[in-house]
């Protein structure tokens, strides 16, 4: 089944028991969170109610039923949680719209992307980190001689 939404295209294929399968696969369909995520991107997500500050999470938009939001968690307030979008000059729709989304609002939390695969960029080490573990994603290349 297909829903168009603010934020994401949810595509359920466990049809016996949608609502308890913990894991659940969106597609990005705005640019609210760009540069972290794009329109066309496809994220795994955990079904849960326990968020984080600082987290992507999946959230039904509390004043349009059946429209699913991805947005950050801001943080924890009277009345729910506080959502925000990483690009607010897209014409976001965000809590700076709508208030705090309820936490039986919340869906669950993005677990990663999966399409397109992350690009990930190796470079050489230098002969200063070439002693220790990589410390970041930049320098955890394989050594070149």
């Amino acid at each position: 089944m297909h829903f168009r939404h603010y934020s994401v295209r949810l595509e359920l294929y466990v049809h016996a028991c949608p609502n308890r399968w913990p894991l659940l696969r969106v597609e990005v369909a705005e640019q609210s969170m760009l540069p972290a995520l794009r329109p066309g991107d496809w994220l795994l997500a955990r079904r849960t109610r326990r968020v984080k500050p600082g987290r992507v999470v999946l959230a039904w938009h509390p004043a349009r039923p059946g429209f699913l939001l991805v947005k950050r968690a801001a943080r924890r307030v009277d009345g729910g949680w506080w959502l925000e979008s990483d690009n607010p000059a897209a014409g976001a729709v965000d809590s700076n719209r709508f208030g705090p989304v309820p936490e039986d609002q919340v869906v669950g939390t993005v677990l990663f992307r999966y399409w397109p695969r992350p690009k990930v960029l190796f470079t050489e080490r230098s002969p200063r980190d070439a002693k220790g573990p990589a410390s970041s994603v930049e320098n955890a290349g394989p050594d070149r001689g």
